[in-house]
């Protein structure tokens, strides 16, 4: 039964949803990521994470957890010169998070925000900074793995081998851009993402495999179920790891 410890909010009827649980919301995009990557890539990601962060912490706390339905658009603005990119801009993400929260808030008792797209954050920080000073117990976590390539790349396609193969096309031919965001971004943020990269990849996927991606969607969901247990953020929202200092921080 739902309830017993959460699981899919989707499929819970409202009777199995016990006082103040854990609600955690995956936040994804509908964009493009490359030839060989469906539009969904962070939303199934982002989703993969909080679920299995989700059922770390049931263990951990016996408590119950709820994971929401993913929020499956974004600010996207940097890939609209490739078909199929969806984005809602920054001021529509930023009231969809606000309202959002504010409706969790009336049941839930802590809400967490796991985000997929690095083109989210700037929302993030500015949704749950102000939903914290209304007093909100909120903040967000993202899907950051060390030393990962920044899109549609080796940690991404192995990611999606992973967790939905079928949704994977062939990428032996694909290129894309390789050299370090640094280098690109001024270009990157004057013109999007197709003037630097016409197949719409920073990074190289070649070497990608299921195993690998298992590697990184566990090494992702146990960063973030350690940061939401540690409880620590940043004064934007941003949960830490344990043990790192930040100004602004609240436990």
């Amino acid at each position: 039964m739902a309830g017993a410890g959460g699981g899919a909010l989707a499929g819970a009827a409202w009777p199995e949803v016990r006082a103040a649980p854990l609600v955690l919301v995956p936040v994804g995009s509908t964009e493009q990521h490359g030839p060989h990557l469906p539009l969904s890539t962070d939303t199934v990601i982002a989703q993969a994470v909080a679920e299995r962060a989700a059922g770390a912490l049931r263990t951990e706390t016996a408590g119950q957890v709820f994971v929401a339905p993913a929020i499956p658009f974004g600010a996207s603005g940097e890939h609209a010169g490739f078909p199929g990119t969806v984005s809602i801009g920054h001021e529509a993400l930023h009231a969809v998070i606000v309202e959002t929260v504010r409706s969790l808030a009336l049941w839930a008792g802590r809400a967490v925000l796991v985000n997929g797209h690095g083109g989210n954050v700037p929302a993030l920080g500015a949704a749950v900074g102000r939903l914290r000073r209304e007093g909100h117990d909120v903040a967000w976590a993202g899907c950051d793995p060390p030393g990962g390539d920044a899109h549609a790349g080796l940690t991404e396609t192995s990611a999606m081998l992973y967790l939905a193969p079928d949704l994977v096309r062939p990428f032996g031919a694909v290129t894309g851009e390789t050299r370090p965001l640094a280098a690109i971004m001024p270009e990157l943020v004057a013109r999007g993402v197709r003037a630097v990269s016409p197949s719409g990849v920073l990074g190289d996927p070649a070497g990608a495999s299921a195993e690998r991606g298992r590697e990184i969607v566990e090494s992702m969901a146990a960063s973030v179920a350690l940061r939401i247990g540690g409880g620590r953020a940043d004064g934007r929202g941003r949960l830490l790891d344990p043990g790192v200092p930040s100004r602004g921080s609240r436990p």
